[in-house]
């Protein structure tokens, strides 16, 4: 991952040309990662900031990981709401939607849909900056049929809420160390450890209740 975050926004004598290839390569992976969860976003965005840090741009440098960041999650999750409306309009549904189904699970689409009735839009923000809470929340809108122009004025403040957090995670890893390698170990293990963290307490609280 040290390695794969320094090649995102390039560093040295060859940083000029490392920016136009990783700015681009960031997106990308921002955006796929918003369709499928096998792509570490949050890690990715705080090595990159961490990167960014380092360089002699500041504070430009970060601001564009983070701005790029937000654009690739906003288009990415606007990709996958666009996907799950074409399978909730159709009689046969669509491998997006079920695939959205599965990743929710019925306790917490339920927990999803009470809080968008209660405070609409707001829930987006939260769920973005909450681990493993965007895809019930979007499957909550998505079931409402909340059209495609309401869900996007909701997500676009969210991921840039998200990118920014997670920049300035990557910004505190990069101001502990002189050696960009190390904060981007640090930013990495921070973010792993916030998105592994729910999942964990509820395989806890699971064992406690069945004990």
């Amino acid at each position: 991952m040290p390695h794969a975050a320094l090649a995102v926004v390039g560093q040295g004598p060859a940083q000029s040309t490392g920016q136009v290839v990783g700015y681009p390569a960031l997106f990308v992976l921002v955006a796929l990662g918003a369709l499928v969860p096998v792509i570490p976003t949050g890690a990715l965005v705080s090595s990159a900031a961490v990167v960014a840090f380092h360089q002699r741009s500041l504070p430009f440098g970060v601001l564009l990981v983070v701005g790029v960041a937000a654009l690739g999650a906003f288009l990415g999750d606007l990709a996958l709401y666009w996907l799950g409306q074409r399978g909730v309009r159709s009689r046969g549904g669509s491998r997006w939607l079920e695939s959205l189904r599965g990743r929710a699970g019925a306790e917490r689409l339920e927990q999803a849909r009470m809080r968008l009735d209660e405070h609409g839009a707001l829930v987006l923000v939260v769920s973005r900056l909450i681990p493993a809470g965007r895809i019930p929340v979007m499957l909550a809108c998505l079931l409402a049929r909340l059209p495609l122009r309401w869900f996007a004025r909701g997500d676009a403040p969210a991921c840039l809420a998200w990118s920014a957090t997670y920049g300035l995670i990557g910004i505190v890893g990069g101001s502990l160390f002189a050696e960009p390698w190390k904060g981007v170990a640090l930013a990495v293990g921070l973010t792993l450890l916030i998105s592994g963290a729910p999942a964990l307490w509820r395989r806890v609280r699971g064992h406690r209740r069945a004990a």
